[in-house]
């Protein structure tokens, strides 16, 4: 798997850099987590400040264009969205929903 920058912006105000990518690869598609793991030896950024926040892939390509978001502290990726962080963390959304109805349906 072979990780190529395309673009790299700084964003002063929300601290924090915006990269977009390129991942090429032969097999399968690489998980997420795979994709992070290896952009952050590319960015030499720690992993819990990198938030990925798109990976598309056409049909039949062994290439992914990906965007992700490099922050300056852990302060800073709170600005991101909870649905993105909890894609990070390998949770599931739709099960949140619905644990909040089970404990709205208990009150």
């Amino acid at each position: 798997m072979d990780i190529s920058i395309k673009e790299k912006t700084e964003n002063p105000l929300l601290k924090r850099t915006e990269v977009r990518f390129t991942v090429e690869f032969d097999g399968a598609t690489p998980s997420r987590k795979e994709v992070k793991e290896k952009l952050c030896a590319v960015l030499n950024s720690p992993p819990e400040l990198t938030i990925i926040r798109e990976l598309k892939q056409s049909f039949g390509s062994k290439r992914l264009l990906g965007r992700a978001r490099v922050y300056a502290d852990a302060e800073a990726v709170k600005v991101e969205h909870k649905h993105i962080l909890m894609r990070e963390k390998g949770e599931k959304v739709k099960k949140e929903k619905k644990e909040e109805k089970k404990a709205e349906e208990k009150k």
